[in-house]
């Protein structure tokens, strides 16, 4: 068993162990206490002489020396063990305090990463018409169009651009959608609709669509 401040880590294991070490000096403490008690309830700071101070004779003197002696024994490794007890705890907790914050910080960095990795959006769905092709094809408000047809961030100026490909794509076109962040869906999906009409969606980008 790792002690508290030596080379090894502390583990769960080992404030157990501690723990069963305490709970066994406990259980000796007591029976030591009721020898004590046995012997005519002398306790630990009863005379062992009589009035006359002579010894007593209605107990047995070696018995109550042997039980006051131990119960003090066990009582100073009762406070060793419990600072150990304490000390241990203390080690477990901070490094579980320490894991947390590390998970937290690799948390964080792979969803900065993957933020960075998706292709930029240029406009928002912010209304779908039920019933409609965009709606059949399973487009949500708050989608975010990063490709329509060959309409992406890098030329997408207004409206007349995704009307423009919806009039030649002859019935058939293909969006590729990144959902925002409370959507908690797959960051990044492609979703097709067949005939999609631009009045059938509600639009934000850019160029105030």
């Amino acid at each position: 068993m790792a002690q508290p401040g030596s080379g090894r880590a502390v583990t769960v294991s080992d404030v157990q162990q501690l723990v069963r070490k305490k709970d066994e000096i406990e259980a000796q403490i007591k029976a030591y206490y009721e020898v004590l008690e046995d012997q005519k309830g002398v306790g630990m700071n009863e005379p062992l002489v009589d009035v006359e101070g002579f010894p007593r004779a209605d107990i047995d003197l070696y018995q109550v020396r042997t039980a006051r002696h131990n119960i003090i024994c066990l009582q100073n490794d009762h406070k060793a063990l419990m600072k150990q007890v304490e000390e241990a705890l203390h080690q477990l907790h901070a490094r579980e305090k320490e894991k947390h914050a590390k998970d937290e910080a690799e948390a964080l960095a792979e969803a900065m990463n993957q933020n960075q990795s998706l292709p930029q959006a240029f406009a928002r769905v912010n209304a779908v018409t039920p019933g409609s092709p965009a709606s059949i094809s399973g487009l949500q408000v708050d989608d975010e169009i990063v490709e329509f047809g060959s309409v992406n961030v890098h030329n997408f100026q207004n409206l007349q651009n995704i009307a423009t490909v919806v009039q030649h794509s002859e019935g058939l076109s293909r969006q590729k959608l990144r959902e925002t962040p409370e959507c908690d869906c797959n960051p990044q999906r492609q979703k097709s609709a067949r005939g999609a009409d631009t009045k059938a969606l509600g639009w934000e980008g850019p160029s105030g669509l």
